[in-house]
């Protein structure tokens, strides 16, 4: 009896347990980015400058906008005080560090330039309210180019981002094909590594688009919104001007 039991055959423990064993395939943001090639590598270091970029404008806008609004109310506040505008003038015309200070210094400068004795009254005041106009246009018109700087890259990171992670996508995807034709296999094991780089590459293509499309629509509506106020200011100051003029 004893013998008849020993006799019968057993399964295979460790070849089961070798059949059902998978090799361990880090899935980390680390790993994956380890594990894909050389274009998926590329794409996400490409991604992930723009994102670093990005920041960091959207950091230095920010700071710079705070500090405008803060410049421009103080100026503004002085400015409406009742103050004489030759004092204001003299004040600030050796440190005018923000766009509606520095078109005050340039129209006060064109005004307090004498013109010539021969010219009429009539043709002087003609010609100095078209210097002081050019002179304020070309101050905004300066003050608007360094605020807008950078902002087109927000743009484009926002544009072309998802674009770029999509290349990444479509790369790692067609990475799992060929994967499942050299192997002859479409377990996951085979196809996931590959579908995983795909997905991190939109994921990070998505991280840096998102934040610059939000920003870059946020600064342009408050840069539209100091346009205007300077535009008015201009205006404003203008008729001040004419005013004086014409007295």
């Amino acid at each position: 009896m004893t013998d008849n039991i020993s006799a019968v055959p057993t399964p295979n423990v460790d070849a089961i347990e070798l059949a059902g064993t998978v090799p361990a395939i880090d899935m980390s943001i680390l790993g994956m980015f380890m594990q894909a090639d050389i274009i998926v590598k590329s794409v996400i270091l490409v991604l992930l400058f723009a994102s670093f970029w990005s920041w960091a404008i959207i950091f230095d806008k920010t700071m710079t906008f705070k500090i405008l609004k803060s410049k421009t109310e103080k100026f503004e506040s002085s400015f409406w005080s009742g103050d004489l505008l030759e004092d204001l003038y003299n004040r600030i015309k050796q440190h005018a560090d923000h766009p509606m200070a520095m078109i005050f210094v340039a129209a006060m400068y064109e005004w307090k330039i004498p013109g010539p004795a021969e010219k009429s009254r009539l043709e002087m005041k003609v010609g100095l309210k078209e210097r002081i106009f050019q002179a304020m246009t070309l101050s905004r018109n300066q003050a608007m180019d360094k605020l807008e700087r950078n902002l087109g890259f927000l743009a484009t990171v926002g544009s072309t981002a998802p674009f770029v992670g999509l290349f990444g996508t479509v790369w790692g995807i067609m990475n799992s094909f060929q994967s499942i034709a050299m192997m002859k296999n479409t377990s996951l094991t085979v196809v996931a590594p590959g579908i995983a780089e795909a997905l991190f590459a939109t994921a990070v293509g998505l991280f840096a688009a998102i934040p610059a499309v939000i920003f870059y629509n946020k600064f342009s509506n408050d840069l539209n919104r100091f346009v205007h106020k300077l535009d008015d200011f201009a205006g404003e100051f203008s008729a001040i001007i004419s005013r004086e003029l014409d007295k």
